[in-house]
């Protein structure tokens, strides 16, 4: 069944060119408008995704190809973006940057893959007409591509911006929808290559005001929204997601928690999603002002910024004695990336050393450059609570900690590493009785096994704790 769903693509000729912060000012234009947006980000981005999430009022869901088959990115806009008015997806880097010669994995490939409308910003500081040079070759380096806009940014003035307008006009026949100035007082500073995220700043609020009032003073929001509804149709009808039945005990649904904080927020809309279809109940655990762990029959730490956050966690040592006696008692718990380091026993920062919950003998070394960053492919070769031998994973990381081994101590590893850095660049996942601890992340979509395994062996945990309780 045809779907006629109004959207749009915001990319880029290369990274830092604007895109989250034009993209934040849209959707905030469109929702003052009162249009229901739904947001994408293309990429396995988390801190993107949060703004978007933030300044929607709605989940933001990645659309990633590595992570996802094209079937199941179509089939995740299709489903969450049904209850929307427009939505919005944020490319990642350069319009064609990939993963290969081909361009695998590009903004421009997700485009096609979804007949979206592209409109592309474009950084025109000390540039005029070579601007039309580069919006020219991007459409004859794709003649498949629909290249619907163009976004100027940092434009110095009206006759630069006239001089450049023109031109792409003119050459490309293609409209400019908008033309930014050089922009004084940024309210998105950047840190680990990316945008500070949401969550730690105080007045994120009056960032997405800014935003939206850049966009409405210097973008034709109504000509981008026009462009948006001529998208052409999709003709894939939603597919049931999730085959499983909820599972419940005596009427009761498992007990999942989920450590959410300024500390620990890095998850994908899906991961929660799928554990709450297979019926769990999710239970948000804040690891710095909580003063112990709540009953649970599995635990997920996803990653974040504990480094940002190190006083407080150290500080919170009654939550990570709970959590560490948890760990002992045989909880399953599941960490990726900054729950990894949370569970090791010291986390050092800024020539600063602070205790952490100390389930893994192993410290953690905050580096200034990254040790770690991009796609993983990991082989599960070793025994642990989640995944059987042999499976292949595909995930992300992203990190500036370096693993700190206790001398002689022997931590078994599950994973050998196929692509990415891991623990030491061959291998990752550290296991001690129900944990396992990785630096890379999964996506529920590409890979079911992930929430199956977790939800069994919270069954395990509550079978065992009723037969000890009968007993």
């Amino acid at each position: 069944m045809p779907a006629n769903l109004p959207r749009m693509i915001i990319s880029a000729l290369k990274g830092d060119s604007g895109k989250t912060m034009l993209s934040i000012g849209v959707v905030s234009a469109l929702r003052e408008k009162s249009y229901k947006v739904a947001t994408f980000k293309k990429g396995p981005d988390f801190i993107d995704a949060g703004w978007l999430s933030f300044v929607s009022a709605r989940p933001c869901y990645n659309l990633d190809p590595f992570l996802m088959t094209k079937e199941q990115i179509l089939n995740s806009f299709l489903v969450n973006s049904s209850t929307a008015d427009i939505s919005l997806i944020e490319g990642n880097r350069g319009l064609f940057d990939g993963l290969d010669l081909e361009g695998q994995c590009s903004t421009a490939e997700l485009a096609k893959t979804l007949k979206t409308p592209v409109f592309i910003i474009v950084d025109v500081t000390m540039v005029t007409r070579t601007a039309a040079a580069l919006i020219m070759g991007c459409q004859k380096f794709d003649p498949d591509l629909e290249i619907t806009g163009i976004i100027l940014n940092r434009v110095g003035g009206f006759r630069h911006q006239s001089l450049i307008r023109n031109s792409i006009e003119k050459y490309c026949d293609v409209p400019v929808v908008g033309a930014i100035p050089k922009l004084k007082g940024n309210m998105f500073p950047e840190r680990h290559m990316g945008l500070v995220p949401h969550i730690e700043r105080t007045y994120a609020a009056k960032a997405v005001e800014w935003a939206r009032k850049v966009v409405e003073e210097n973008v034709d929001l109504d000509r981008i929204r026009e462009i948006a509804c001529k998208a052409k149709a999709l003709h894939q009808s939603p597919q049931v997601e999730y085959h499983e039945s909820p599972v419940t005990f005596g009427g009761k649904s498992l007990r999942i928690g989920i450590i959410r904080d300024k500390a620990f927020w890095f998850y994908y809309p899906e991961n929660l999603d799928h554990l709450r279809h297979m019926g769990a109940e999710l239970v948000e655990i804040n690891s710095m002002i909580d003063s112990k762990l709540p009953e649970l029959d599995a635990l997920y730490i996803g990653g974040g910024f504990p480094e940002m956050q190190a006083h407080a966690l150290a500080s919170n040592s009654e939550f990570r004695t709970s959590l560490r006696l948890a760990i002992e008692r045989g909880l399953p718990v599941y960490a990726e990336c900054g729950g990894l380091i949370y569970l090791g026993e010291d986390l050092i920062a800024d020539h600063k050393t602070y205790p952490m919950v100390g389930a893994i003998p192993m410290k953690f070394l905050m580096e200034k450059k990254p040790q770690g960053h991009g796609y993983t492919v990991l082989e599960v070769c070793g025994e642990n609570p989640f995944y059987s031998p042999g499976t292949v994973l595909k995930g992300h990381e992203f990190h500036y900690s370096k693993p700190l081994p206790k001398a002689h101590a022997k931590i078994p590893s599950v994973f050998k590493v196929i692509r990415g850095q891991g623990l030491d660049g061959s291998s990752d996942g550290v296991v001690r009785k129900n944990l396992l601890a990785t630096y890379s992340h999964v996506h529920a979509r590409g890979n079911k096994l992930w929430g199956k395994g977790l939800f069994s062996a919270a069954i395990d945990f509550r079978k065992l704790g009723e037969k000890k309780f009968s007993e």
